[in-house]
C-alpha cells in the first residue's frame, strides 16, 4: 500500500466544505420552514414555556431531517441532485408531522399541553420518516 500524503488527503476539502456548509444551511432553512407546517410554535413553547413534548418533537424533526440529509449528501452525483434530494428530505419531515397527527389525533393542541407521550410519538415518527427517506436514496 503507497503512503497518502496530506495534499491527497485533503484533495475533497472544497466539495466537503460546499455541501457541509450548504447541509447547515438546509438545517438553519427546516428551522425556519418546519414550525410553518405545524399549528403550535415549537420555539416559543421550548423556551417561554420549557415544553419539554415540542423539545423532544422539534428534536425528533431535527434528527430525522438530518438522517435524510446526510443520505443526500453520500449518495449524490452532482451538487444540483444533493440540493433536489435536500429539499425532498425537507418535504418528507412535512408528511411525518401530517402522519404524526393521523396517528395522535391532535398532535399539536396535545405538544402545546404538554403531554410528552404526543412528543415522543411526533419526534419519533420525524425520526423513522427520515431513516426510511434516507434508505429510499439509495438509488
Amino acid at each position: 500500500m503507497e503512503p497518502v500524503s496530506v495534499g491527497q488527503s485533503l484533495t475533497g476539502l472544497g466539495s466537503f466544505l460546499l455541501y457541509f456548509v450548504s447541509s447547515l444551511v438546509f438545517l438553519v432553512l427546516f428551522k425556519w420552514l418546519y414550525p410553518l407546517i405545524t399549528p403550535h410554535k415549537e420555539w416559543q413553547l421550548v423556551r417561554e414555556e420549557r415544553n419539554t413534548a415540542a423539545a423532544v418533537a422539534m428534536a425528533g424533526a431535527y434528527v430525522g431531517f438530518s438522517i435524510a440529509l446526510g443520505s443526500a449528501a453520500s449518495h449524490s452525483v452532482a451538487y444540483l441532485d444533493f440540493v433536489i434530494w435536500a429539499v425532498v428530505a425537507l418535504l418528507a419531515q412535512g408528511v411525518a408531522y401530517v402522519i404524526a397527527n393521523i396517528v395522535l389525533s391532535g398532535v399539536s393542541q396535545r405538544i402545546k399541553n404538554q403531554e410528552l407521550s404526543a412528543g415522543v410519538i411526533a419526534g419519533g415518527t420525524s425520526v423513522a420518516v427520515g431513516i426510511l427517506n434516507a434508505a429510499c436514496m439509495t438509488y
